[in-house]
């Protein structure tokens, strides 16, 4: 691994404060440089050196890229990625010193994304991470196929899933949520909710989207996500603090 301290590695990316990046490694300072290097593109980094904290983590976040090691001292990072799909449907990086062409061939086969060996070149490792995370943002938008965390939506069968489980979701519980997902962080007014979802004017009667709200919060429970509303805003869709 080749740390970069030149003013490359500090530069500011277009998605600064807009992903979440779960590392799981072993190497307590391969652990930290990555931690570092993803911290200066503005990325908020959970770090993990077992399965159990990865576990852990998972419990209370969403995290938008995973790195996963293989050789860990609690298990196997190949063994785990089934176990972690049942919550999190980020794209996973297998970043291992294991490098032969069938070992690389049997992390991409058992469902990672993407895989580097070590040693790497920094500057590549936090390429591979942002693409992902762009490649994310192209996808949240209107029309599209949306996946946050565990959280996947359907938009040509207007069908949510929450850890693999079909949500049940209404016309519009799955209109409102796509409209949200879409809009991540972003305070929207329930008169502009009750226009785009309804396609009618609100007149100051705000009754239908309340309730359409509260029902959709009922069926995000466990997500790791919430909609929050912010006076004299709006509604926020967010992840759980």
């Amino acid at each position: 691994m080749n740390e970069d301290n030149s003013p490359l590695s500090t530069h500011n990316s277009p998605l600064q404060n807009r992903g979440t990046v779960l590392l799981v490694e072993d190497n307590v300072n391969i652990l930290h440089s990555n931690r570092r290097i993803l911290e200066r593109c503005g990325l908020t980094v959970l770090t993990a050196e077992t399965l159990r904290e990865a576990r852990e983590h998972l419990k209370t976040a969403a995290p938008d890229v995973v790195v996963l090691d293989i050789m860990l001292p609690d298990g196997d990072g190949l063994a785990f990625l089934p176990e972690l799909r049942e919550s999190c449907f980020a794209p996973v990086l297998f970043l291992t010193a294991r490098d032969a062409p069938d070992e690389k061939l049997a992390g991409l086969c058992a469902g990672g994304n993407d895989y580097i060996t070590k040693p790497y070149d920094i500057n590549e490792f936090r390429q591979r991470v942002l693409n992902f995370l762009a490649l994310l943002r192209i996808n949240k938008t209107p029309g599209a196929n949306l996946l946050l965390g565990p959280i996947k939506l359907d938009a040509a069968a207007q069908r949510g899933f929450l850890n693999g489980r079909d949500m049940v979701l209404s016309p519009k519980e799955f209109a409102l949520l796509h409209l949200f997902a879409a809009r991540e962080g972003e305070a929207i007014s329930a008169e502009t909710l009750y226009e785009t979802v309804w396609q009618a004017p609100m007149n100051n009667d705000d009754r239908a989207v309340r309730f359409q709200i509260s029902q959709l919060r009922a069926k995000l429970d466990g997500s790791g996500y919430t909609i929050g509303n912010k006076r004299g805003e709006g509604y926020c869709f967010e992840k759980e603090s």
